[in-house]
């Protein structure tokens, strides 16, 4: 597989704001500079050899590791599999304006790969808090799933309660703007293996699986950890992947829990030093 890379957008921008601080005779207006998390459109296009590339998605994302969102989302959406990726590029259509060059991105599958599915071939499109749209049941969900399930251990109690901790020191983006999701892959032992930040809490995990599938290693881990609430399209991308479990700062929905209990996932939520939920 070949990856061409080129310059893009960065992942913040900086912004002139007033802070305005205490009350009554003690407030204050502070000018100052502040950071914004960068929300781009993405346009994921997918070419099969001997065919023109076709429109799969559209995300609005953080820019960086772009290349690892594309990859990732093909194969969480069984699209396609880790080995069947030849090639990740931005496209350089003519007819690209300079807003769009750094926001499209082709996937070219290998030969023996099998055409786009219908429901992913029109002008589909997401925001940065839509995951896996038009998936409403469990089954279907299932029906897309990549990998086995996971059979290796999973991190016990006291490694899950230190895991968000771990996550944390890695947020830099969010540290400097405040406005992103994580999610990381960690082994059993609590060793964590990736860590990506996005405005999308799905794009995140996206982009740790990419990470994974572009650096020739399986995505499937024993962990994957989570800075926000699970919802039904993230237990639907870590059973694709074969991941063994979740641990969330947040709550998980009804239909996660529920979905996590048939694919054989350990789900844990609201998950800090002291406490944490078990929830299948």
């Amino acid at each position: 597989m070949t990856i061409e890379r080129a310059r893009r957008p960065g992942p913040s921008v900086r912004t002139r704001v007033v802070e305005h601080k205490g009350h009554d005779e003690d407030a204050a207006e502070i000018a100052r500079e502040d950071r914004l998390v960068t929300e781009e459109p993405l346009e994921i296009r997918v070419r099969v050899r001997g065919l023109e590339p076709r429109r799969a998605w559209v995300t609005m994302r953080t820019p960086g590791h772009d290349f690892e969102l594309a990859a990732g989302w093909l194969v969480n959406e069984g699209l396609a599999t880790p080995g069947s990726l030849d090639q990740v590029a931005y496209c350089t259509d003519a007819d690209l304006d300079p807003e769009q060059e750094f926001n499209v991105v082709t996937v070219t599958l290998g030969a023996g790969a099998a055409e786009v599915p219908h429901r992913h071939a029109a002008a589909s499109a997401g925001s940065s808090a839509c995951g896996v749209c038009g998936k409403d049941s469990v089954t279907e969900a299932l029906q897309v799933r990549s990998a086995a399930p996971w059979s290796g251990e999973r991190p016990d109690a006291d490694v899950v309660r230190r895991l968000p901790e771990a996550l944390r020191e890695h947020q830099d983006l969010f540290a400097r703007t405040g406005g992103v999701h994580a999610a990381g892959l960690a082994t059993a032992a609590g060793e964590l293996l990736v860590v990506r930040e996005d405005v999308g809490r799905h794009n995140a995990v996206d982009k740790v699986v990419g990470a994974r599938v572009l650096a020739g290693d399986s995505p499937a881990a024993a962990c994957l950890v989570l800075s926000g609430r699970v919802g039904f399209e993230l237990v639907q991308k870590a059973a694709a992947s074969g991941i063994g479990s979740i641990v969330a700062v947040g709550a998980p929905t009804s239909l996660a829990a529920r979905l996590a209990g048939e694919a054989g996932i350990a789900l844990w939520g609201f998950t800090s030093p002291g406490r944490s939920v078990n929830y299948c």
